[in-house]
C-alpha cells in the first residue's frame, strides 16, 4: 500500500491518479474532508482506503509508541503532501503544528519501519532571497508558512547521517492545473484568469512594482503532471535522497499566463478580452516574491532528465482539462 496525506487535495489527488495509471489500486488516502467539496479531486481514483489525518496520525503515534502494533498495514512509500499551504495565513502556532510537527511524526515513523518518505517543501523556503540553490545561505522566508516548510527541511538535515531509508524533500515552485478549484484564493494565477474570462470578465494582473513593469513579475511555473512525474522518478529510485528543487529552471512572466488563457478562449469561445492591471496591495509589499527561478541542477545531476513545459503549453493544456 502506498499512502499519500492530502490526497484529496491539489498535488495529492494527482499523484493518486497516476499512481493508479501506474496499477497501484491500494493507495490509501489520508486528508481531511472537513471541506467535502474535495471530494470531486478523488471521484475519478481508484482508493484502497481512507483515513481522517486525526485517525492516521493517532495510529502512527500509537505505534511510535509502541502502544499497539500494525495498527496500519505494510506500507510501500509515504508521499506526505498534507499542509496548510495559504502564504496568507499567519497563526503560526497552527501553522507548525500542521506543517512541522505532523512531518516530524511521520518522518521518525517512516524510518523505524524503513519506509521511503518524500516530502511537499516549498520554495517560500527562499523568500527574499534571489537565489534559489538548496541551501541555507539562500533560505530567507517572507511568511510563517514558508517558515515552517524551512524548519522541517533544517530538522530532515539535522538527521542526514542517520537515514534508514529514502527522504526526500520537493520544493514546489508555482505549481497549477488540474484538481486544484478547491483551493480558493491560493489557486493558481491559470486558474483565476480562466474562471475571469469564463465570467466575461478581464483577466487582472499587478501592475508595475518592485522594479518589473506591469504583468512582468515572473515566476517559475511548473505543471502539476510534471512536479507528479517528478515524484514517480523518486519512488523508482528508492537510492535518492535529498532536498530538490521541483521547477521549470525557467522564469516566465505572469502576463504569458494570462496571454495564454486569452487567446486559448479567443480560439475555442471566440471570446474577446484584454488584461486589466490593478495596483499592488499594500499587504503584500514586503511579503511578496516578484522573481522566482529554480535551480534544477540538484535534480537533473541526481539523474532526471525529462523535459518540463513551458508555460505556454502547460497553461493549455490544463485549460483543454477544464473544457473537458
Amino acid at each position: 500500500m502506498i499512502v499519500v496525506t492530502g490526497g484529496a487535495g491539489f498535488i495529492g489527488a494527482n499523484l493518486v491518479k497516476a499512481l493508479n495509471a501506474r496499477g497501484h489500486q491500494d493507495v490509501l488516502v489520508v486528508d481531511d474532508l472537513t471541506d467535502g467539496t474535495k471530494f470531486v479531486n478523488l471521484a475519478d481514483c481508484s482508493l484502497g482506503d481512507y483515513l481522517d489525518k486525526h485517525e492516521f496520525l493517532r495510529r502512527v503515534q500509537a505505534e511510535l509508541r509502541g502502544d499497539a502494533s500494525r495498527l496500519l498495514p505494510p506500507i510501500e512509500a509515504i508521499f506526505h503532501e498534507g499542509a496548510c499551504s495559504d502564504t496568507t495565513e499567519w497563526d503560526g502556532k497552527f501553522m507548525l503544528e500542521n506543517n512541522f510537527e505532523y512531518s516530524k511524526v511521520l518522518f521518525h515513523f517512516c524510518q523505524r519501519r524503513g519506509i521511503p518518505f518524500l516530502y511537499a517543501s516549498s520554495a517560500a523556503t527562499y523568500g527574499g532571497s534571489d537565489v534559489f540553490v538548496e541551501a541555507p545561505e539562500h533560505e530567507k522566508p517572507l511568511n510563517v508558512y514558508g517558515y515552517s516548510k524551512l524548519l522541517f527541511d533544517q530538522y530532515v538535515r539535522q538527521h542526514w547521517h542517520n537515514l534508514t531509508s529514502q527522504v526526500v524533500g520537493f520544493r514546489y515552485f508555482n505549481v497549477y492545473g488540474p484538481r486544484e478549484q478547491h483551493k480558493g484564493k491560493m489557486a493558481s494565477v491559470a486558474y483565476h484568469h480562466h474562471t475571469q474570462v469564463s465570467q466575461g470578465q478581464n483577466p487582472r494582473l499587478f501592475g508595475a512594482w518592485d522594479g518589473y513593469d506591469a504583468g512582468m513579475q515572473s515566476r517559475d511555473f511548473v505543471y502539476v503532471g510534471d512536479a507528479v512525474a517528478v515524484n514517480l522518478w523518486f519512488l523508482d529510485h528508492p537510492e535518492r535522497s535529498g532536498i530538490f528543487n521541483l521547477g521549470t529552471g525557467r522564469a516566465e512572466p505572469f502576463k504569458t499566463i494570462a496571454e495564454t488563457v486569452i487567446g486559448y478562449h479567443a480560439e475555442t469561445r471566440g471570446v474577446q478580452s484584454r488584461i486589466e492591471y490593478i495596483d499592488f496591495p499594500d499587504e503584500l509589499k514586503g511579503r511578496y516574491q516578484s522573481y522566482t527561478r529554480a535551480d534544477i541542477s540538484r535534480l537533473r545531476d541526481a539523474g532526471y532528465d525529462a523535459e518540463f513545459k513551458t508555460v505556454a503549453e502547460g497553461v493549455r493544456a490544463y485549460l483543454e482539462w477544464l473544457n473537458g
